[in-house]
């Protein structure tokens, strides 16, 4: 209800309360009206190891359960014969929840669908198979697991304006190996990204996601770092909304001039460390290929 205006004398007790209501009404108004702080941060690299073409050069993560494991890589000569034989014949950027649950994303020319390949925390491998939605792209390049290990989000290929999400196979209770992995929401995006090759959440509602980008018009760079801030942390039963900001470009050197690839990406919240595999052009992807090593700053 509106304060009258002031025509009617008050006391002095009751202006005070009248003031005080007016303050309160302003600063609920000052703080429902202003949109959610989300600062861009600055990542400055620190070092870098070179990255196996054939082990190291789709996706990478890192692993906090059991205690002292070691970071996990994916490339071609990680895919299983008993999983390439049947069609999955790509794996993408993989992810750990905290809780220990270890995923790789799949995809295939002929399967109609995506699988996840989980291994839980005590060591048995599963696998769980999302048959595609009307409109989706088959590619699956990449997993990042939410915070509290129960929603998994995944991408498509090309110029795109959302994120895809799942409950996290394995991890969330609601999901089985027998049934297929439903798709239950979407990040939709304020700003498009194109060819994005892996996400890791650094917080509950942010992401750093690692952007394949050869052409540069959406962001006036090529293969960017990129950030996105989420409206809320994603529940899996409404959609949420992604402020996308990109940070730098990538690293790209080599001793051969020619196309990079940016591909997977990965953040240990133990050290604060960022990791990008940044592949090299013709024949360097034998040689000075990199995965880059950055801090926040």
């Amino acid at each position: 209800m509106p304060l009258r205006p002031a025509r009617r004398r008050r006391t002095p007790a009751g202006a005070a309360r009248a003031a005080l209501l007016a303050m309160a009404v302003a600063t609920v108004t000052t703080l429902s009206a202003a949109p959610p702080a989300a600062a861009a941060d600055t990542w400055t690299e620190v070092g870098s190891d070179r990255a196996d073409p054939l082990t190291e050069s789709q996706g990478l993560a890192s692993v906090e359960v059991p205690t002292g494991s070691a970071n996990r890589y994916t490339g071609i000569g990680t895919i299983p014969w008993s999983v390439s034989s049947r069609g999955w014949n790509h794996v993408g950027d993989p992810d750990a929840s905290y809780d220990g649950y270890y995923v790789e994303p799949y995809q295939s020319d002929s399967n109609n669908a995506k699988m996840y390949r989980v291994q839980a925390p005590g060591g048995a491998w599963s696998e769980y198979v999302h048959t595609l939605g009307s409109g989706e792209a088959l590619n699956n390049s990449w997993a990042a697991i939410t915070p509290d290990s129960q929603w998994m989000l995944s991408g498509e290929w090309g110029t795109m304006t959302r994120f895809l999400v799942f409950p996290t196979p394995g991890a969330n209770p609601a999901t089985s190996p027998s049934a297929n992995l439903p798709q239950v929401s979407t990040v939709r995006l304020d700003h498009a990204v194109r060819d994005v090759q892996g996400c890791d959440f650094t917080g509950p509602a942010t992401l750093l996601c690692a952007s394949d980008d050869p052409a540069g018009t959406l962001f006036g760079i090529t293969k960017p770092l990129v950030q996105i801030d989420l409206s809320a942390a994603p529940n899996g039963t409404s959609d949420v909304t992604g402020h996308v900001t990109a940070l730098r470009q990538l690293p790209l050197r080599s001793g051969c001039s020619g196309t990079f690839e940016a591909e997977g990406i990965d953040y240990d919240r133990r050290s604060g460390t960022l990791r990008v595999i940044v592949v090299s052009p013709g024949l360097c992807v034998l040689t000075d290929s990199k995965t880059y090593r950055f801090t926040r700053s």
